[in-house]
């Protein structure tokens, strides 16, 4: 999730039922627990060209957290729509990331998402709310 989180850092999760466009989540997947950014909630349409740049039902997504936009390993199709209960994911490091992307990974059932990231305590010099 860099640039937004790095290795070896320690965050809380905060169990909710609700995620919004933005959030970032951790969610259950091969017995760990990863940290995406929400990006497409259930029943919307997402689009990504090959620049990297993302579309939610026609409306342009603003991505300030990113240093650099890139499609990165990607095997589905675009248009894609989120099946509902399920929520497209993606990293912040999108070169690299392996995510809702991947077919590896897919779109992430609600019920594998552990919570949305509330609290970061380590390092005590980045300590931050989200």
């Amino acid at each position: 999730m860099e640039p937004t989180l790095h290795n070896g850092e320690i965050v809380v999760l905060l169990k909710t039922s609700s995620l919004e466009r933005g959030d970032l989540c951790g969610f259950s997947y091969s017995n760990k627990v990863l940290i995406k950014r929400v990006v497409a909630l259930p029943g919307e349409t997402v689009y990504m060209d090959g620049d990297g740049n993302v579309v939610v039902d026609g409306v342009p997504l603003e991505e300030p957290y990113l240093t650099e936009k890139a499609l990165g390993e990607c095997d589905i199709e675009f248009p894609f729509t989120v099946p509902e209960n399920e929520y497209f994911l993606l990293g912040d490091a999108r070169e690299s990331s392996i995510d809702s992307r991947s077919s590896v990974i897919g779109c992430v059932p609600r019920e594998q998402i552990v919570g949305r990231l509330f609290f970061r305590l380590w390092p005590l010099r980045e300590l931050s709310f989200f």
